[in-house]
């Protein structure tokens, strides 16, 4: 009977749980059906944005309208990424039941299970929801395409976007066209070595207006090669509005001493350091964009930085001339505007390349009436001429000449650079966004270009194709921005040459600002009643020491829309839980709080964030509940340096791509070999052998991987699990360092050197690595041969290998241009088996720059025989056939080594630092 009734039961539940599925599948595919659509809408929407965007600096009401279609495209895409998120989100919970499901026992469980998977699951409430919200944006958008017809928007037709144009050596022709005179001035002041009666050191200034070409001229003379050997210490230091004592005093340490990472609290400590470390030697420092013309703030740096050598020099670049009479100048550069003859070669030097100079000619009138547009500045008239280039016919640059954008009240007047805008309006719809969502970033800051391409993914400006990587994407765009001046200053890799640091002009930072002004605030918390910043996409927040309060201002509650956040607390304020309340449309945040100890459970609701960075040493751990983020494409908890674990949940992180580490000690959780998508990890740090941590197994699947790679404590690592990381498979990684974990206990040595050295040879990095580090191995020295395999290497440490006791033929590395040598306890003597010498004819380290012996306490002798030869049609010089190229040789901490070989007194060597090497210090003396 009881049986009967139970049947009975079960047939009825499972009738209507299976009704209830037919109701939701229903459901789900009706809503389908309006997300695909709404999906198409929103693809139209950015057609209009970006046909409407010029219209609607000239006209009021079509401004209103962009304004509405606008907030309504990124409630779309609100909507768009919340049903994306949520099927991402069912596909890992089926894939975490599965997984329960295959490790539960018995028929009555999976029973269990299989009539629960009747049940209707949260979704079909999700489905409504999303339902409901994509009806109430249909509504909307309705009734603002209504409007469009009245402003002459045209849905079928599309933006006018330029193909990319073509590239020209257009870098440095600002810098030779129309200064030769100020040039050559200029660089008659640095070079002349004065008298013992001028001023020490003499201060010369670069007045000027913005984009008058001060920073480039400047630049010119920092870099001149003339330089390179007359100044042993140089250093560029971005100044700006406010004169930070400190931050220019530590600046200054460091170009003395690049090593020296101490942190000197006080500014008089800092002035002492500099004064000492100066002394006699002569330095060239520019202070670029200097404004404060009060004496008091620069008075302190002219008492210290008198007790360099004569013939030292500070070159400052101001827009006002009264900076540079406060400092004391012996002479003053004005820069005035350029001539249009001049502004019209920039043009024609960047829009035209030596094969299309005819076609040039046949454009110098309308390009001399363009030149005229560009009222004398330099950066106006490199901008224009980048987008200028590609363009040949007549047709194309009279529109140009006669675009109605020239005659906008903002251009008329001054405020916006004319060519600028020209160029921002021929940019794509993506383009533009990346472009602009720089205004959020301060002026003068040093952009890296992998950071900058990681926050446009966050933000959704990068359009995903199946075979195109989005970080390549990103970079093209980047690439584009950069050849048509919106960046400046760049720093290049050495290897291939691609762009690593740039900066943005003042002239281009403010632009954009203009362009962002209604949605993109950089504020202090003072400023909260001054602000309105309820339509703010992006916020950069400053809640300084000096605020009383102890929450976080409260204005932050009503910004719903918030796809960017920078919070930085300088206080002892803490983070609400309800912060996070309505902050739930959140792309980016990066928290920068001193005394926040661990992360609300709240951030859970940031279902769309992309982004996260943690500045924030106190933390001790993350919740679990940041694994639940399935879209987070970067996590940046580099500066966290209390942080002690990883959240065990962290392999649910299906999208992540870069993931940033602050130390070693941090515990990995298992399976993180799941994060397949992983292109940036820097740090993996492998469990204890109880089985209870990661394994180095677990990056057997990581091929994606990228830059470098540090792997920490590899002493818990055996031969199997070195053999599963198949680290010959990271085709994409340039650098990998090997740290085997310091472990004082010197009983186990023999059992440990056994192990590391077949370790070692297991792992078998990527032929192609150009950078490669062991630390605390102690295995035998024959081991550490199969290195010369790595052909690639530009760079090797060798760094706490305790029992290497002479080194490998590291001469054969062709392509090394560092070595590092350091704690070699058992090392002795280097000898010529160090050179790999296999012919006497051979060049040895042809390419090596750099060589530093550190902390060798037993070496005793630097053994080699020749190294140099004499040829007749040298005149009998002496030519090093060692290290011909080795600018730098430091010897530190080698108190019994007895000389230097003699093949180094035919090296180039420009900076020889003998430091705590007692004999040695006797018999050398340093070369300056």
């Amino acid at each position: 009977m009881a049986d009967t009734v139970l049947y009975d039961l079960v047939k009825q539940s499972v009738s209507i749980a299976a009704q209830l599925a037919l109701q939701e599948m229903k459901l789900l595919l009706e809503v389908d059906n309006e997300v695909e659509n709404l999906q198409q809408n929103f693809l139209k929407v950015q057609v209009m944005l970006s046909k409407a965007e010029q219209s609607q600096m000239t006209d009021q009401g079509v401004k209103l309208w962009y304004e509405q279609l606008k907030d309504a495209y990124y409630m779309m895409d609100d909507v768009l990424d919340s049903w994306k998120t949520a099927k991402i989100k069912s596909e890992i919970q089926k894939q975490e039941e599965e997984s329960a499901e295959n490790e539960a026992d018995g028929n009555a469980s999976a029973w269990k299970k299989k009539v629960c998977s009747f049940v209707p699951s949260p979704s079909s409430c999700f489905s409504h929801e999303i339902g409901h919200k994509i009806k109430k944006l249909n509504k909307t958008l309705e009734y603002i395409l209504n409007a469009k017809e009245a402003y002459g928007i045209d849905l079928n037709s599309q933006p006018n976007v330029a193909e990319p144009s073509e590239t020209t050596s257009f870098a440095d022709v600002s810098k030779i066209i129309g200064r030769d005179e100020h040039r050559k001035n200029l660089l008659d002041n640095l070079s002349g070595m004065g008298s013992q009666e001028e001023t020490n050191p003499r201060v010369i200034s670069l007045v000027g207006m913005s984009g008058i070409g001060k920073s480039t001229l400047a630049l010119l003379a920092f870099n001149d090669p003339d330089f390179k050997d007359h100044f042993p210490i140089k250093r560029w230091i971005s100044v700006g509005k406010s004169f930070n004592k400190s931050r220019i005093a530590q600046a200054i340490i460091q170009a003395v001493d690049p090593n020296f990472i101490h942190n000197i609290p006080t500014l008089e400590a800092q002035l002492c350091k500099i004064r000492d470390s100066i002394a006699t030697k002569r330095f060239f420092i520019v202070l670029d964009d200097v404004w404060t013309e009060e004496p008091t703030m620069w008075e302190p740096f002219k008492i210290a930085l008198k007790f360099g050598a004569q013939g030292s020099r500070i070159l400052v670049t101001t827009r006002n001339n009264k900076v540079a009479t406060m400092m004391e100048s012996s002479s003053v550069i004005i820069l005035d505007e350029l001539s249009t003859d001049e502004c019209w070669l920039i043009i024609k030097k960047m829009a035209f390349t030596d094969d299309n100079q005819e076609q040039c000619r046949g454009l110098e009138d309308l390009g001399r009436k363009l030149a005229d547009k560009c009222k004398g500045l330099p950066l106006a008239a490199k901008t224009l001429g980048s987008h200028m280039c590609g363009k040949r016919s007549e047709a194309e640059w009279e529109m140009v000449l006669r675009s109605s954008l020239w005659d906008l009240e903002d251009v008329v007047k001054g405020r916006i650079l004319g060519p600028l805008l020209l160029s921002y309006h021929e940019l794509s719809f993506e383009e533009k966004q990346c472009f602009l969502y720089c205004a959020v970033f301060p002026k003068d800051h040093l952009f890296d270009r992998l950071e900058l391409v990681i926050h446009w993914m966050a933000q959704g400006y990068i359009n995903p194709k199946p075979t195109v990587d989005m970080e390549v994407i990103a970079e093209q765009y980047f690439e584009n921005l950069a050849m048509r001046s919106f960046f400046q200053g760049f720093e290049k890799d050495d290897n291939d040459g691609r762009i690593i640091h740039c900066k943005m002009h003042d002239i281009v930072h403010d632009f954009a600002k203009s362009m962002t002004k209604d949605v993109c605030f950089t504020i202090d918390s003072e400023d909260e009643a001054g602000k309105d910043v309820k339509r703010a996409l992006q916020l950069s927040l400053v809640v300084k020491r000096t605020v009383v309060k102890k929450k976080i201002p409260k204005y932050l509650s009503n910004v719903k829309n918030l796809r960017f956040l920078k919070l930085i607390c300088r206080s002892s304020q803490t983070v609400q839980p309800k912060l996070f309340h309505n902050l739930t449309c959140l792309r980016t945040l990066h928290l920068k709080v001193e005394s926040i100890m661990k992360l609300p459970n709240e951030v859970e609701r940031m279902i769309h964030l992309r982004y996260l960075k943690l500045s924030c040493f106190s933390i001790k751990e993350l919740p679990e509940t940041i694994c639940n983020f399935c879209n987070l494409l970067s996590l940046d908890i580099s500066e966290c340096s209390g942080l002690k674990k990883l959240p065990l949940g962290m392999h649910k992180l299906i999208s992540l791509r870069h993931l940033s580490l602050s130390r070693e000690s941090i515990v990995f959780p298992k399976r993180i070999g799941e994060l397949i998508c992983l292109k940036t990890l820097s740090d993996f740090n492998i469990g204890g052998k109880d089985d209870k941590g990661c394994k180095l197994g677990e990056l057997k699947d990581l091929d994606q991987l990228e830059g470098t790679l540090r792997i920490h404590l590899l002493r818990n690592v055996d031969v199997g699990e070195a053999e599963n990381a198949q680290l010959e498979r990271k085709k994409h990684l340039r650098g990998l360092e090997l740290d085997f974990g310091f472990v004082p206990k010197w009983e186990e040595q023999e059992q440990r050197m056994n192990n590391d050295e077949s370790v070692l040879k297991a792992l078998k990095p990527n032929p192609l690595l150009e950078s490669f580090t062991i630390m605390y191995y102690k295995g035998p020295t024959e081991s550490i041969n199969q290195m010369m395999s790595l052909a690639k290497l530009k760079l090797l440490d060798l760094n706490c290998c305790y029992n290497l006791e002479c080194l490998p033929p590291l001469g054969k590395l062709q392509l090394l241009e560092s070595l590092f040598i350091r704690e070699a306890k058992k090392l002795e003597i280097v000898g010529d088996e160090f050179l790999g010498r296999e012919s006497k004819n051979d060049i040895i380290f042809p390419k090596l720059k750099s060589l530093i012996f550190e902390n060798l306490d037993n070496w005793k002798d630097w053994l080699v025989v020749g190294g140099t030869r004499e040829e007749e049609e040298k005149d009998n010089c002496l030519v090093p056939m060692i290290m011909p190229c080795l600018h730098s040789l430091s010897v530190m901490g080698c108190p019994k080594l007895k000389s230097l070989p003699d093949f180094l007194r035919t090296v180039p060597l420009k900076e020889l630092q003998i430091h705590s090497s007692t004999i040695l210090e006797k018999r050398c003396k340093p070369r300056k």
